[in-house]
């Protein structure tokens, strides 16, 4: 039996898809996203595979001239996003399959690289995880944050050679044209300390790069997560990932009352989580050194956001206050 034609489907790649399922025919079930420009799209897959009738598809189509919706469509965010796609296959390859169930990801099924475009074929979350969401209550937060813990745990001192040698989305050497477009001020005058402060804290491990809630799925009963989207995979400070979760999780009274609370319980468990590769006195210097970075990392993020969309939401009281606090650091 054939498989139903689909027209951003061609021959080669309806081929991969069934010799990877080990199916006979598949059809898309649903069309989940679509990517950054329309560089592509993400789709649901049902297939006759008797190990995996359903999978999800990342589909990536490399077009230069599109538009972005806040215009940064140049030629350095396009090297930066097929790059990402390149570190993305790589994680699926080398890495993921290291991933505890404490911090679960999809599994790669196959990867497939065509002359312009790339097919990454990945194990579907849904039944599992079945659940997404917009916002969280502080204690769901904390499902995020055990699994960022455990995370950043398992690839502690990981080179993370073939990923990002600096993981994180918005760090400042690949964002010199949102840089530019900042006005002066003393967040850009302190620029390259944040940036020098976090490439150069003594613990590193690989940070997942782009830690935002849109990119966690949770179990039925909001116990457990995974998590999606590795194209910002790379060795850095776990801080990058705490600050940018909780600041797509939580609104901004709740990172003010709750910071301690959060950090604290994101300690516990990474602490928990190390001691069976690091000293008690590493734990503890580890964990001075990051609880030092968490206000750097939240004002480098900030540092982003005013050179890249200066009236975004995020931009608050309890996001100045960090920066106060960082800039008094420095």
């Amino acid at each position: 039996m054939n498989t139903p034609p689909d027209k951003q489907l061609n021959g080669i790649s309806r081929q991969f898809i069934e010799e990877s399922l080990g199916a006979s025919t598949f059809h898309v079930e649903e069309h989940m996203q679509s990517l950054w420009s329309n560089q592509g799209r993400i789709i649901r897959l049902h297939s006759d595979s008797r190990l995996h009738p359903t999978a999800v598809l990342k589909q990536i189509t490399y077009k230069q001239n599109t538009e972005h919706p806040r215009g940064w469509n140049t030629d350095n965010s396009f090297a930066r996003k097929v790059r990402s796609y390149e570190v993305e296959c790589a994680w699926y390859e080398n890495y993921a399959l290291s991933c505890e169930p404490d911090c679960k990801v999809p599994t790669a099924l196959g990867i497939h690289v065509q002359t312009a475009q790339r097919l990454i074929l990945l194990e579907d979350l849904s039944e599992q995880y079945p659940l997404t969401c917009t916002q969280l209550t502080v204690d769901q937060t904390r499902v995020c944050l055990r699994w960022l813990a455990r995370f950043h745990a398992r690839f502690m001192n990981n080179k993370g050679l073939g990923l990002w040698e600096e993981g994180c989305y918005w760090h400042l050497a690949t964002r010199q044209d949102e840089y530019r477009n900042m006005a002066h001020g003393p967040i850009k005058a302190a620029a390259s300390e944040l940036d020098k402060r976090l490439r150069q804290a003594r613990y590193q491990t690989l940070v997942h790069g782009d830690a935002k809630l849109a990119n966690f799925c949770f179990s039925a009963t909001m116990e457990k997560a995974a998590a999606v989207d590795f194209q910002y995979v790379g060795r850095g400070c776990g801080m990058r990932d705490v600050a940018y979760l909780l600041g797509s999780c939580l609104t901004e009274a709740d990172c003010t009352h709750y910071e301690q609370s959060l950090l604290d319980g994101y300690f516990e468990q990474l602490n928990s989580a190390l001691e069976q590769q690091m000293s008690q006195i590493e734990i503890a210097a580890l964990e001075s050194e990051w609880r030092a970075l968490y206000s750097i990392a939240w004002t480098d993020f900030y540092r982003f956001l005013l050179g890249w969309m200066p009236s975004h939401g995020k931009i608050n009281a309890y996001t100045r206050a960090l920066a106060t606090r960082a800039l008094n650091i420095l």
